[in-house]
Order: structure tokens, then sequence, then C-alpha cells
């Protein structure tokens, strides 16, 4: 148990997948090395709010749509808290990210804060973007701060990869932290499943498995100037689209938009200070087959964070569970070997 004050906070997680589940977590914590996790809750919501959510991705000004969006967000958020039955000392509330621009020093997460704060009677931390952008960071990722604290007993180097909307690495060494986004990693899959085959996901990536990768669409992917960007970087869900696929067979589609992924994570491999001696993966997308066997074809050492005990499920909400600690502390949620911020910087608005 540490000597600092340990609290209790939950985290909550909504990512621009869209999944139909908030993902609560609720951990103790001093905000530095101790962390001990306590539950996991995944809380259903109805998809017609996803529609309405996803109708104002790229919204850069308050709308009729986007006040609505975030009130139905701010609700189902406010139902996962009570559905979980889980009491803390803090909440550590993501929102909804919509549009992250940090080249323009732009950034929003939609969802009220005080009200989640009002309606559950538990402090509330959001907004935790918000400072890193405006000091000149990135902005994303947050959670490479969590991944040390949880690997600050473990032989290292060893690397984080996040497969959610956007895939992102963390980088943890001795003494160096370093963290960025890597490329698409399910959006652009489950987009093209949902306007095209009438499903929300490839399932296990069974139908890219069935396809053939077209190799001009994938070299046209990584002409991209993002991937000549110095890290650290960020990305918005929507950097890419469906046109790098468009009038290819449903099952080459996949195959190819697969490829993307994978080669997204396999030219971030490059940027990274070292080898590390391996690769957890945590988000939805190491639940795809198809997705972690291309993976483990370039990677010598890629498995899911389950192998570490974690709950990959989970991961995300836990991050910000801890960073809402951090922040009622005033310790730093970014450094600038994550997001490219001066200085370490703390962040967050406290309801």
């Amino acid at each position: 148990m540490s000597e600092q004050k340990v609290y209790r906070a939950i985290g909550l997680m909504s990512g621009t997948v869209l999944d139909g589940e908030i993902d609560v977590a609720l951990i103790e914590t001093d905000g530095q090395d101790f962390v001990n996790v306590l539950g996991f809750y995944a809380h259903p919501y109805d998809m017609s709010v996803r529609e309405k959510v996803r109708a104002v991705f790229g919204a850069r000004e308050r709308s009729a749509a986007v006040d609505e969006a975030e009130a139905l967000v701010t609700d189902i958020h406010i139902e996962a808290v009570k559905g979980s039955g889980f009491e803390a000392d803090v909440i550590g509330f993501h929102g909804q990210t919509i549009t992250h621009a940090p080249e323009d020093a732009f950034t929003w997460q939609i969802g009220d804060g005080a009200r989640l704060a009002l309606e559950t009677g538990i402090d509330v931390v959001c907004d935790m973007r918000q400072a890193d952008v405006k000091a000149g960071g990135q902005g994303a990722p947050l959670l490479p701060l969590y991944h040390a604290a949880r690997l600050s007993k473990h032989r290292k180097p060893l690397a984080v990869l996040n497969l959610g909307g956007v895939s992102n690495i963390t980088f943890v060494g001795d003494d160096e932290l370093t963290a960025f986004d890597c490329g698409p990693a399910n959006a652009l899959m489950d987009d093209y499943m949902r306007l095209h085959c009438g499903a929300d996901f490839d399932e296990n990536g069974a139908l890219a498995l069935a396809g053939q990768v077209h190799d001009a669409a994938v070299e046209a992917f990584l002409a991209n100037p993002y991937f000549t960007l110095p890290v650290p970087k960020s990305l918005d869900r929507n950097h890419w689209d469906l046109s790098l696929v468009e009038g290819l067979a449903p099952a080459d589609a996949l195959a190819s938009l697969l490829a993307m992924s994978a080669a997204a994570v396999e030219r971030a491999l490059l940027l990274l200070p070292q080898e590390p001696l391996g690769v957890y993966v945590c988000g939805g997308g190491r639940k795809n087959v198809a997705l972690m066997g291309a993976l483990t074809q370039m990677l010598a050492d890629v498995r899911a964070v389950e192998d570490l005990g974690w709950n990959g499920d989970a991961t995300e909400a836990e991050g910000f569970a801890y960073l809402a600690v951090r922040s009622l502390l005033g310790l730093p949620l970014s450094l600038p070997g994550t997001t490219g911020v001066d200085k370490p910087l703390s962040g967050g608005v406290h309801h």
C-alpha cells in the first residue's frame, strides 16, 4: 500500500469507435505508482445515441445538434455510473471526442461534467486534454503515465499498443516515456462494415481474411504525410476516409484496410527509442484475430495485455480514473515525450 493518500476513483470511457458501451472502471490509486484495480462494468446504450453523436463528428462550433448529442452523452454516462454501483472519491470523465485537431490547438470532448457531478453526488474531473492542447501539445495520447505506473515493477523496455478507433503506442523504458498515435485501428474497418455490410464490425476479421490486399491502396495510405511527422503526434479519428478502398469488393476492401492498420503500427515501431522486449495490446482491436495475426507476423513478441493480468477492455477507463486523481493532486497528465508539450503539465476541470 502506498504511503501517500489513496483515492478511490471511477474512470469513464467512450471511444470514437462508438461500440454501444460506456466503460466504467473502479481503481484505488495514489496518483503515482500505486494502482489497485477494483472493478469493471460495461454499460450498454441505445444505438440511436450513436448515430446522433456520429452526426456531429468534426464539429467545431456549438449547434442544436451538438447540444443534443452532449445531453445524450451526459445522460448515458450518468446511467453508467449509477448502473455500476461503484462509489468513489472522484470520477474521471473523458467525455466523447467529436473533433481532435491539435495542429489548430483545438480538441473537443462533449459531456457535461457539472451535471454528472450533480446527478451522481461524486466530484468529477473532465476536459483533461484542453490544457495540453492550449499549451501547444498534441493532447493525446493521455494514458502513458498510467501505462508506466502499471509497468513500474516489470523489466523494461516494454510497449503498450492500444487498438481503438485510432491506434496509439506507449514506450516505457527505465527512464524514458514516449507515446504517439500510430494510425487508424478499428475506425475505418468499422465504418466500412456499417456502410457496406450492415454490421457494426468484421467479427474476428473473417471478411478481411477472405479478401486480397490491394497493395496500391496500402501504398497510397502510407504516402500520407502523417507518417513522416516527428513524434509525439496525434490524429483525429477521421484523418483518413474510405476513398482509399473505393471500388474494391467488400472482402478485398476489408483486407486492405486491415493491412493499413497493421502497416501503421509497423511504421510506429520504427520511431520508438529502441526495440521493446514485448508489445502488449489493449482495446477492442486485440479481439480481431486477423489483425492480431498480422501484428504477430511483424513483431517478435506481441500479446494481449491479459498476459500482464490486465483487463484490455478496462485499461482506458482505468487510465482516466488514474488521471483524475493526478489532476486533483496537481500532478502532470502529459509530458514532452508523450504529447510534445514544452514541460510536464497538469490539466482537467474539477466539478
